[in-house]
């Protein structure tokens, strides 16, 4: 017989790590420009200088100046609290509906889940944003309805997980032991499968957050967020957009924050969900 063949563990990339340590870098970063801009910058995003206007990076304005001679990155840093609050509001608040609503499909006789999945299937169906601008073009514009906008439009994904998680728990062993010994209805819905049907949200909500705050980009760049003076990416990019061949910057950076924190936000969403399915890498 030969020499036994010994498999030695395969050695993870350093790499690998350095691909969630940089977007979780950046996340702290952005979390420290939401809570406490003025430690990452000491100028008045609102304050105008008509002399500076449309002046380069460099200088007194490290990304350069807007048409108003406001500071870019000033307005880059304080933007990031309208822009990550719309996402986190609308995320929040559609967690919570999908939730709720993914469980009382799960819970209900078969023509209420049936009508509630088809609703559920109709609104899936729909591109997000376009359902957020259909819900805006009722509500009407504002930072709170562009919030409610988004959390209706993704509030299905949540739901449908929640309603399959449903069926599996209601059915798993410790809770018809729970029914044996007499537990009632809510006692078991809130103490046995409400807890063991959430796993997934984590996940979902990591990644949702970034398609809510390109969401919620994309309807302040319709001009139906955040009002102006106010700094918010979405708003920013709408307004260097009449000046890119002259103040390319303008537009720029604000795209750049919103690309980073998109991508930064999957990256760790997709690790978070590698962990979920017991993937080591």
């Amino acid at each position: 017989m030969g020499a036994p063949v010994v498999v030695l563990p395969r050695r993870r990339p350093a790499r690998a790590g350095l691909r969630v340590a940089v977007p979780v870098l950046f996340l702290a970063v952005l979390a420290l420009a939401v809570l406490a801009p003025e430690l990452l910058t000491g100028v008045d995003p609102l304050a105008a200088d008509p002399l500076g206007a449309l002046s380069p990076p460099g200088g007194a304005h490290p990304l350069g100046a807007d048409h108003l001679g406001r500071d870019v990155l000033s307005r880059v840093v304080h933007g990031a609290r309208h822009s990550i609050s719309i996402g986190v509001g609308a995320t929040v608040l559609a967690v919570v509906a999908g939730v709720l609503l993914g469980l009382a499909a799960g819970l209900s006789p078969k023509w209420l889940d049936e009508a509630l999945a088809r609703s559920f299937d109709v609104l899936s169906t729909l591109p997000e944003l376009l359902l957020a601008l259909l819900v805006v073009a009722i509500t009407g514009p504002g930072t709170v309805n562009v919030i409610f906008a988004i959390a209706v439009a993704q509030i299905p994904n949540y739901a449908r997980v929640i309603r399959a998680q449903t069926f599996v728990v209601r059915h798993s062993g410790y809770v018809e032991q729970a029914r044996t010994f007499g537990r009632g209805r809510l006692a078991i819905t809130f103490g046995h499968v409400l807890p063991n049907v959430l796993g997934p949200i984590p996940v979902l909500a990591t990644i949702g957050l970034g398609t809510a705050v390109i969401a919620g980009s994309g309807l302040s760049f319709l001009g139906m967020g955040p009002q102006p003076p106010a700094a918010e990416w979405g708003a920013m990019l709408s307004e260097g957009r009449n000046y890119l061949r002259v103040a390319w910057w303008e537009a720029l950076f604000p795209g750049i924050a919103i690309t980073l924190t998109v991508v930064c936000l999957t990256v760790v969403g997709r690790r978070f969900q590698r962990r979920f399915e017991g993937r080591s890498s």
